[in-house]
C-alpha cells in the first residue's frame, strides 16, 4: 500500500507566545517493511532552530525552536509512504516461560534491546492487578506469541472504547478497574500485562487507515493518531499486535516510532512562554495514494 499522510496541528492562543521550545516525533521511520519516500515538515511562524536527530530507540526526533511572537501555530508533515506485508518468522515459538527466563538479562544482539522492555516505565507499572488479569492467558507452556494474541482478544472483548472515560495521564490501574479508554490506554494496558509476566512489550505509535461507513464519504481530517504492542519472541522477532482492533498490524499501519511508553514518542511535547489560554485544532489524513513525483522527492 502506497499512503499519504498528512498531520496538521493548529495553535490559537488568548494571548502572544514570545518563545517556544518542542520536541516532535511526526516523521515516519524507515523500516524493513516500510519505506518513506517523501516527507516534509512545515511549521509557521518559521522557527529559529529545525533540527532532526535519531534518538535511543531509533525513532527521527524533531526539535523545534520559535522566537517570533505570536498568537497562533501550525505544525503540519505531508508524507508519502509505501508499507508492504511484514516477514514475521515461523520458527517453533518457544514457550512464553522459556521466553521469560531467555530474556532476562540477555546481553546478546537483539536479546539485550528486548530484554530493556521488561522493565516498568514512567506510564507503565508492574502492579499484581496487571500480573492477575494477564495469568489466563499464561497457560504452561503456551507459546509467547500465543499468549499475547489471546491477551489482546481479551482486552478487546472485555473493554470499551470510550473517548470520555480518560486522559493522557490516566493510570494504568484505573484503565483496568473501569474497563474503558482509548488506544493509548489499550496498549499501555497490554504492555503492563505483559511485562508483569515477563515478557518484552513495547508501545508504538503511528496511524491506522480508517475507512467511513457504508454510504457516507469519508470527512477530510477525520483520523488520528493511534497506538498498538510489539512482543518479543526471540525465534521469530517482534509481532505488532493492536487490542483496540484485535488485530495484527498490517499494510493499513503507518509506523512513526516506538518506546518503552507514550512519553517516548508523544507527537508533541514541550514549553512556551506567555500564551494564556490557548485551542488546539488537530486534523490527520491517511488516504490511499501513488510515489510522488521527483521534485517532491528533492524537498524531503
Amino acid at each position: 500500500m502506497i499512503y499519504r499522510l498528512r498531520h496538521k496541528t493548529s495553535f490559537a492562543y488568548a494571548q502572544p507566545v514570545a518563545l517556544v521550545y518542542n520536541l516532535l516525533h511526526l516523521k515516519p521511520r524507515q523500516l524493513p517493511w516500510q519505506t518513506v519516500h517523501a516527507s516534509r515538515l512545515e511549521i509557521l511562524p518559521r522557527p529559529a532552530i529545525l533540527a532532526d536527530r535519531t534518538d535511543y530507540y531509533g525513532n527521527i526526533e524533531t526539535y523545534c525552536m520559535v522566537e517570533e511572537p505570536h498568537s497562533a501555530m501550525t505544525v503540519e508533515i505531508d508524507s508519502h509512504i509505501e508499507v508492504r506485508e511484514r516477514t514475521i518468522g515461523n520458527a517453533a515459538a518457544p514457550s512464553w516461560e522459556a521466553v521469560r527466563n531467555r530474556v532476562a538479562g540477555d546481553l546478546r544482539p537483539g536479546g539485550a534491546d528486548a530484554s530493556q522492555y521488561c522493565f516498568p516505565s514512567a506510564a507503565i507499572p508492574i502492579t499484581d492487578a496487571c500480573r492477575a488479569y494477564a495469568t489466563p492467558s499464561c497457560a504452561p507452556g503456551r507459546g509467547a506469541h500465543d499468549v499475547a494474541v489471546d491477551l489482546m482478544r481479551r482486552i478487546h472483548a472485555e473493554f470499551t472504547f470510550d473517548p470520555t472515560a480518560t486522559h493522557v495521564a490516566t493510570p494504568v490501574e484505573e484503565v483496568l478497574e473501569q474497563r474503558r479508554g482509548v488506544c493509548q490506554d489499550f496498549a499501555h494496558l497490554m504492555i503492563a500485562c505483559l511485562r508483569s509476566v515477563g515478557l518484552p512489550a513495547r508501545y508504538n505509535s503511528g496511524y491506522i487507515q480508517t475507512l467511513p461507513p457504508p454510504g457516507q464519504p469519508r470527512l477530510a481530517g477525520a483520523d488520528a493518531s493511534h497506538a498498538w504492542v510489539g512482543v518479543y519472541c526471540p525465534a521469530n522477532g517482534w509481532l505488532d499486535l493492536d487490542p483496540t482492533n484485535n488485530r495484527v498490524a498490517d499494510t493499513q499501519f503507518i509506523t512513526i516510532g516506538w518506546g518503552r511508553d507514550y512519553h517516548d514518542v508523544s507527537p508533541m511535547q514541550g514549553i512556551l512562554y506567555g500564551g494564556g489560554t490557548h485551542h488546539i485544532l488537530v486534523e490527520v489524513d491517511m488516504v490511499p495514494g501513488t510515489l510522488p513525483d521527483a521534485t517532491i522527492m528533492q524537498q524531503q
